[in-house]
């Protein structure tokens, strides 16, 4: 086949590259990887660069960073990039390589699998011609395709632990999905380039993610505080419902008057916190609280975690959360 597209494939480990060890699983590029990409050399001309081999459980900011710049160095001459990685932390680091790599040029397509390739039941192979199909289409930007399914980077959240349709497209809809007339892509969810491709790794880890629960102590604001966390995402109940009875409200305020960024999320899966509906929400946002409005909380975190990398003030953080980057909320019309 003449033309082929070109396409660059970086291996960071995971369930799509193990083995089984002595003790389970454990990430090893094998000679079962070469075989499915020897099949879809048949169509494109791929290019392969071990980036890391880790188990996603074990990859943190660190490696975020090493993924999005080897990236941005490594794709002059490509069409696309596939991330091979597991998938029980890949949502954290699609999201948080979208906002390291603004205005990427190329597609840039994170995948894995549930089952290793070694076994003949793996869904790698499928997700890999997913993932292979959308880095050669064109459209730039991070996007997660799995089970014939493409959504944005900072949409996507694992939904299940062992089923092969482990990831959904939270409050956005799918960026393409195979079928019998091949891979089909929605141009209302696919952006165009704003301008120049950047890549800006600067993180903060000082971050804290806090899931709400009734009766919680609300100590645990001052500890964070004290422990010198700069942004808190909180999952509140519902639309982001707070206890306005307790102390709660108090230690949030003394947060938000010391400079730390809080963020309110919900702990539903689907649609938006809004603060603005119950007495509850309205007070936090006249302490200053910032909305999460509909982000996943894989997003939230991240793009905290990458404003406060920027250098940003809370004020200039509050007014990031006001519009998206790269779709991960929905602006008001």
């Amino acid at each position: 086949m003449e033309n082929k597209k070109k396409i660059l494939l970086l291996t960071t480990g995971g369930t799509i590259a193990s083995v089984a060890g002595a003790d389970g699983l454990e990430p090893h590029r094998s000679g079962v990887m070469e075989r499915e990409l020897n099949q879809l050399r048949t169509y494109y001309d791929i290019t392969v660069k071990d980036v890391m081999c880790l188990d996603s459980s074990n990859i943190r900011p660190e490696e975020w960073q090493t993924i999005a710049a080897c990236v941005f160095v490594e794709r002059t001459g490509f069409d696309g990039v596939v991330i091979s990685h597991g998938t029980d932390t890949m949502a954290y680091t699609a999201s948080a390589v979208t906002f390291m790599l603004p205005n990427i040029d190329i597609p840039v397509v994170f995948t894995g699998s549930q089952l290793p390739l070694a076994d003949i039941l793996s869904d790698g192979p499928d997700n890999l011609r997913t993932a292979f199909a959308m880095a050669a289409s064109g459209r730039p930007g991070v996007f997660l395709a799995f089970d014939r399914k493409v959504m944005r980077g900072c949409r996507a959240v694992k939904v299940r632990a062992s089923g092969f349709s482990a990831f959904e497209s939270v409050n956005a809809r799918y960026a393409g999905v195979v079928s019998n007339r091949g891979l089909v892509l929605n141009e209302q969810i696919l952006q165009p380039v704003s301008g120049e491709a950047e890549l800006r790794t600067q993180i903060s880890n000082s971050v804290f993610l806090l899931k709400l629960t009734p009766g919680l102590n609300p100590k645990i604001f001052d500890m964070l505080s004290a422990l010198g966390y700069k942004g808190i995402v909180i999952e509140a109940f519902g639309l982001g419902g707070i206890n306005v009875l307790s102390k709660e409200l108090a230690s949030i305020h003394r947060c938000v008057e010391e400079g730390i960024s809080v963020v309110v999320t919900t702990q539903c899966l689907y649609d938006s916190s809004d603060l603005r509906v119950y007495q509850v929400g309205n007070k936090l946002l006249e302490l200053g609280v910032i909305q999460g409005r509909d982000m996943t909380t894989e997003a939230a975190m991240t793009k905290l975690m990458w404003a406060l990398g920027q250098g940003m003030n809370p004020n200039e953080i509050a007014e990031l959360f006001r519009h998206s980057l790269a779709g991960e909320i929905t602006e008001d019309e």
